[in-house]
C-alpha cells in the first residue's frame, strides 16, 4: 500500500502469542517483539547492548493462527510490517498514543536455529513451529501435513520444496 511506513525488525518475543477473536468474528494475535542494538567496545574489547526497543505487534486471520501455533516466548523472529499509530482515551481519563506494526510477514530467524517448513492446510500459505521432530512416513502412507516444525537439522527431515520425481521438470 502507497505511503504507509513499512518496518523491519528482529528480535526476540517476550511472551507467548495471545490469540483472541474480535466480537465480528476476526482473528487476531498481539505479541511484543524485544531487538536490542549489540555494538563492539573496542576499549573494553566487549560487546555492549544498547537499549530495548519494544514493539507491540499484532496480525490477523490466518497469519493469527499461524503466529499462535508456531512461535512462542524467547524466539528470536524477522518481523516486516506497517507502522500504525492509534490513539485511545485510558481509564484514568489522559489521552494515550501508542505505534505498533501490522505484521505483514514473520518467521523465525536462522541464525541460531534451523527451520522445518511445510505447507499447512489451508491453502493460504506456510507455517513453521517450534517443536520436536516428528517421525516421517514413507511417501505412500504421508498425508498433506497440517503443521510444520523448525528443531534441530536431521537427515530424516524432507525438503517441502523438492522436486517430486512423478512430476515433469521443467
Amino acid at each position: 500500500m502507497s505511503g504507509e511506513t513499512t518496518v523491519t525488525v528482529i528480535g526476540n518475543l517476550t511472551g507467548d502469542p495471545e490469540l483472541r477473536t474480535t466480537g465480528g468474528g476476526a482473528t487476531v494475535v498481539n505479541f511484543t517483539v524485544a531487538s536490542t542494538p549489540r555494538s563492539y567496545d573496542r576499549n573494553s574489547g566487549q560487546w555492549v547492548d544498547g537499549q530495548a526497543l519494544f514493539l507491540r505487534c499484532s496480525a490477523w486471520r490466518d497469519l493469527a493462527q499461524h503466529v499462535a501455533q508456531s512461535l512462542s516466548k524467547g524466539m528470536r523472529v524477522i518481523v516486516q510490517g506497517r507502522l500504525q499509530q492509534r490513539s485511545y482515551q485510558a481509564q484514568d481519563g489522559s489521552n494515550r498514543t501508542i505505534v505498533e506494526v501490522q505484521v505483514d510477514e514473520i518467521g523465525p530467524s536462522l541464525r541460531y536455529a534451523t527451520a522445518q517448513v511445510a505447507r499447512t492446510s489451508m491453502s493460504s500459505g506456510f507455517r513453521a513451529t517450534y517443536g520436536t521432530p516428528q517421525p516421517q512416513q514413507p511417501q505412500s502412507q504421508q498425508s498433506a501435513p497440517s503443521s510444520s516444525t523448525v528443531e534441530p537439522a536431521s537427515d530424516t527431515v524432507q525438503d517441502p520444496w523438492g522436486v517430486d520425481s512423478t512430476e515433469p521438470e521443467f
